[in-house]
């Protein structure tokens, strides 16, 4: 017990000391902090090693469910949301298509980032020499490190284009890193998944679906084939998922889908404490008029038709007597409840079906991107898709994805973009919009600082 108590304080100390550094291109620190073995010789100070990288996923950067993550902030900069704060908010400088180099949120999301990435390959690291993990435990540690390093570099690509791809703790090495484009970031990502899938096992561990497994890594690797145009790909790894139906399916009850125990999904992030339920929660509902922070926009709420459930069930609307506001309700609770109702939902299956319905059609197995195109539908509300033509079929796949995963981790920015759509899409609602706008800045400290970042994206 005095052991483990010892090298738990010591699993504290180095994950301390993974947290303090800002950016992968800060000073070199001293050997010590980093290589702190007694932390992975035990599986259970290795496992809080990693359970802090999920934490600080959950809390801070492009995942987080706040008012500062990317399901607000680009249902802002996209078309779902609209921005009530001040002009000197994060909020306003998406909404409004302000973005600089010197914004301080894109400032946040690299170092937060980067942290993240820098943390999980410490993990892979300190685990890859150990020297009393079981060989079971090094392939479920490793395997969950890698699968957050792709997850996060995924997101960091989508945003800001060419990014350095990082895959060791070598400061020196990191503070000079190039950028890689694009279809090398998705290349190195489909790598560290499928390895990560390789080593990962098929049952969740615990059971309530909060660390990741095989079927979590299937599930990004779907979504990297499909915005890499790889359709036969997308669809095979989507398919993998939709066909275990022991532990996944849809809930038919929509009120059911973003539940703790939701047979929906495929990886949440937990809370930080027992009773606590999502950011999202608090992010997005408002109890008063006006909304002080964001409303959902009046053309997506009007977009939805009038059997569809997810407008009566997931969204929510409050009047002051003169005006309406709509805000998101897919997650109910805003408040803290005796035990824990909701975890912020990263993956789940209808995503799924939609990757697969789209990678069907663009094969042209058009009956079978119906029938998935379909399966959404029906839980929804609605009738039978009535397209029928390959592009008709495709348009119906956005729309449906628009109106199943809005204010979730910016998929409706991504989609736009993946589908060169943006400039259609938000130049008549966004006057300040521009096809630069597509990328975000690099950081300028990040390009004064590492010259091998050069140069700067477009319009910038």
């Amino acid at each position: 017990m005095k052991n483990t108590i010892i090298k738990l304080f010591a699993a504290a100390a180095l994950l301390l000391q993974l947290s303090s550094c800002d950016s992968f291109v800060e000073t070199d620190l001293p050997k010590s902090q980093l290589t702190n073995t007694d932390v992975f010789e035990d599986y259970a100070t290795a496992s809080a090693a990693l359970a802090d990288i999920y934490a600080k996923i959950r809390d801070k950067g492009m995942l987080t469910g706040a008012y500062t993550g990317l399901s607000l902030q680009l249902g802002n900069y996209a078309d779902e949301t609209v921005s009530y704060e001040n002009a000197s908010s994060s909020g306003a400088a998406f909404y409004n298509n302000r973005l600089l180099p010197s914004t301080t949120a894109l400032q946040d999301y690299w170092n937060a980032s980067y942290n993240q990435i820098y943390a999980a390959n410490a993990l892979i690291e300190g685990v890859e020499k150990s020297q009393n993990l079981s060989a079971e435990n090094k392939k479920q540690l490793k395997g969950e490190a890698l699968f957050i390093r792709a997850l996060v570099h995924f997101y960091l690509t989508n945003l800001f284009g060419s990014i350095p791809y990082i895959t060791g703790t070598d400061y020196r090495k990191n503070s000079k890193a190039s950028r890689v484009n694009i279809q090398k970031a998705y290349e190195y990502a489909i790598a560290d998944l499928s390895s990560a899938a390789e080593m990962l096992p098929a049952l969740y561990s615990p059971t309530d679906r909060i660390r990741a497994n095989k079927w979590v890594c299937r599930a990004l690797l779907s979504r990297v084939y499909l915005y890499n145009r790889q359709f036969a790909e997308a669809s095979n790894e989507a398919s993998a998922l939709l066909n275990e139906n022991s532990l996944f399916s849809l809930e038919q009850n929509i009120d059911r889908t973003f539940l703790l125990n939701s047979k929906e999904t495929i990886w949440q992030l937990q809370s930080a404490f027992a009773g606590q339920n999502t950011q999202e929660g608090i992010a997005f509902i408002f109890i008063s008029t006006p909304p002080s922070v964001a409303s959902l926009s009046p053309e997506l709420f009007q977009s939805f038709g009038a059997d569809d459930l997810r407008k009566s069930h997931w969204i929510k609307s409050l009047s002051n007597g003169s005006f309406v506001w709509h805000h998101a309700f897919k997650y109910k609770e805003r408040d803290n409840t005796a035990q824990s109702k909701e975890y912020s939902v990263i993956f789940r299956l209808a995503e799924q079906y939609l990757i697969r319905s789209e990678s069907r059609v663009r094969q042209g197995d058009l009956i079978g991107a119906k029938e998935d195109l379909d399966k959404v539908r029906l839980r929804a509300g609605l009738d039978k898709t009535e397209a029928t033509t390959a592009d008709e079929i495709v348009n119906a796949v956005l729309q449906e994805r628009r109106w199943e995963l809005f204010t979730e981790q910016g998929h409706r920015f991504f989609d736009l973009k993946r589908l060169g759509m943006l400039d259609n899409a938000l130049s008549p609602v966004k006057p300040g919009w521009n096809t630069e706008d597509r990328l975000f800045p690099i950081p300028e400290a990040e390009l004064s600082t590492n010259p091998y970042l050069q140069p700067q994206n477009p319009g910038y």
